[in-house]
């Protein structure tokens, strides 16, 4: 992967260098998003390798979710990146420039393929993880940019068309915020403690509520420690007169959590429904 980054870091020095030699926005604005990939890579492999940490005195949750805030700042460069390209294009249709379609067609044509091999590279473990996904789609972002500039060159040289090179340039821009901003959400529920997408809380008090022995359930917490774990805690209400079964109560809960939920982080306290919370919420404190 070292490879990788480092063949990024030189193109984009090729992509900037021949766009302010060839004129185009376009080609450069590939170049800055080239760049943005390999400070991905670098951040988005760093960060795993920190995440395979074990917990210790410092860090007990481990240091797993050193990968979700590596996500967040690189879907965050990538909206500040995408806002400044479209200002930049939106610039040249009042100040437009000569573009020299053979140059930008060429060098792109190179950015394509480096763009391809890296993706490539990276599919496999985007699949496992949010933060690899993030480096990932700065790849196919790129891929798809360099397609674009390519296209923006042949009109150039077929038609003379300069406005095509910041029309491509939006697109590229519009395509890199669209994209971030659709998967920043997710990682951004998982830093506030949200629950996870596509369990509904309710759902999961219910399951409580319907084990054998279980009066009520409050003050509950269900959120997502990282991509691949999930944590609940609660205040459980035993039934009267089972309170010698709470250890077994308590045990089918966990169960329940697990096998429906795939919640295998599960902490309890346990009332008996004679001295139980007063008028306590369902969740929080």
């Amino acid at each position: 992967m070292t490879g990788a980054i480092a063949v990024n870091v030189l193109l984009t020095i090729v992509q900037v260098v021949g766009g302010i030699a060839s004129g185009s926005l376009a080609l450069i604005a590939d170049g800055l998003h080239n760049l943005s990939d390999a400070a991905s890579l670098i951040i988005a492999f760093a960060a795993r390798k920190i995440g395979r940490r074990g917990s210790d005195s410092v860090m007990t949750f481990g240091y797993r979710r050193i990968e979700i805030v590596a996500a967040l700042v690189n879907y965050t460069t990538l909206i500040v990146l995408g806002l400044y390209l479209a200002a930049e294009a939106v610039g040249r249709f009042f100040e437009p420039e000569h573009v020299d379609g053979w140059m930008v067609v060429w060098i792109a044509t190179i950015a394509l393929v480096v763009d391809l091999v890296t993706a490539f590279l990276t599919f496999a473990l985007s699949k496992e993880s949010m933060n690899i996904r993030a480096a990932f789609l700065h790849n196919i972002a790129d891929a798809l940019g360099s397609v674009g500039v390519i296209i923006a060159g042949i009109f150039v040289i077929l038609f003379g068309w300069w406005i095509v090179d910041p029309i491509v340039t939006l697109l590229i821009s519009g395509y890199i915020l669209w994209m971030s901003f659709n998967e920043i959400g997710g990682v951004i529920r998982i830093l506030m403690l949200g629950s996870p997408p596509g369990i509904a809380t309710e759902d999961v008090l219910d399951a409580v509520r319907g084990v054998d022995g279980v009066n009520e359930v409050h003050r509950a917490r269900f959120w997502q420690v990282h991509e691949e774990a999930y944590a609940f805690d609660a205040h459980v209400v035993i039934d009267g007169g089972s309170w010698t079964e709470a250890d077994a109560i308590k045990a089918r809960v966990k169960a329940a959590l697990a096998e429906r939920f795939e919640i295998h982080q599960s902490t309890l306290e346990l009332e008996c429904a004679a001295h139980a919370c007063n008028e306590a919420p369902a969740f929080g404190d």
